[in-house]
């Protein structure tokens, strides 16, 4: 079912993030900080735009994600659990021995994950070969791709944009989380990534830019995705690494660490208070 309202969609994205700090609080191990910053992101896409059916997980006419940052695999498996594709308790198994959930995402093991991803910078390529599938095959789907901003740097992102102009894929949708944060610092210093938008523009995408936390704009940005015929659409969110908990935010220290008990319970605590 589709969710429309919007405080609706916030709640869940809430509970996301409180599935996030669960996921890697219970393993000690995993990525808060870029899991966090693409919460609104996923909650929007699983709960409002896609076209996806739990209890049909394989359909051919399904719409796909491919989360290229796939080291931000608890955001996913937060929302694939909300979303009903497994039980949510399944969230406590998150990178142990025997456990479902895997560091990365595993398409061949979890019902919901479209692509094996965590090899930064292949996830758009394989988004390319699934909307030239889509619309060969004539099934209609839209395929999703989301990349991390420090991900970009990464020269095979750019090989296939290039793709995706020159087949006119306009059934795929990028969609850039620009936390402006990776592992080693900010983008700026570790490698000059600057006008990120402009880059993609040159490249031939449409471009929207969107505050990547307010739900009502990343609704309009998916629909006026939707629209655009002849090109694919890149969307750049803005977002805050590490957002909804207050000493992650915007601090390069969470890109892979885990909170300890007094943390954990910081987190979950102001995430309890944030939710309406």
């Amino acid at each position: 079912m589709k969710i429309v309202s919007v405080q609706a969609l916030e709640n869940i994205a809430k509970d996301v993030r409180k599935g996030i700090i669960e996921q890697v609080y219970s393993a000690q191990s995993g990525h808060p900080g870029g899991s966090l910053s693409c919460a609104d992101i996923l909650t929007v896409l699983y709960f409002n735009q896609m076209n996806i059916n739990p209890n049909d997980p394989y359909a051919k006419s399904r719409d796909r994600l491919v989360l290229s940052k796939g080291h931000c695999s608890p955001a996913l498996y937060a929302v694939l659990a909300k979303k009903g594709y497994f039980e949510e308790k399944k969230l406590r198994e998150f990178r142990k021995l025997g456990g479902l959930l895997q560091g990365h995402p595993d398409m061949k093991a979890i019902p919901g994950v479209d692509m094996s991803s965590g090899s930064l910078g292949q996830g758009l390529s394989i988004a390319n070969g699934m909307a030239l599938n889509s619309k060969m095959d004539k099934l209609g789907y839209r395929v999703y791709c989301v990349l991390g901003d420090g991900e970009i740097e990464e020269g095979q992102i750019w090989e296939a944009a290039m793709t995706a102009c020159k087949y006119k894929l306009d059934n795929l949708c990028v969609i850039i989380d620009n936390n402006n944060l990776q592992i080693d610092g900010t983008i700026k210093d570790v490698k000059g990534m600057e006008d990120i938008e402009g880059k993609f523009e040159k490249f031939g995408f449409n471009v929207i830019i969107v505050n990547g936390h307010n739900i009502s704009s990343l609704i309009e940005a998916f629909n006026k995705a939707r629209q655009v015929k002849g090109k694919p659409t890149a969307i750049v969110a803005i977002t805050t690494k590490g957002k909804g908990v207050s000493f992650m935010e915007d601090n390069a220290e969470w890109h892979g660490k885990a909170p300890n008990d007094e943390q954990y319970k910081i987190a979950m605590d102001e995430l309890d208070d944030k939710k309406e």
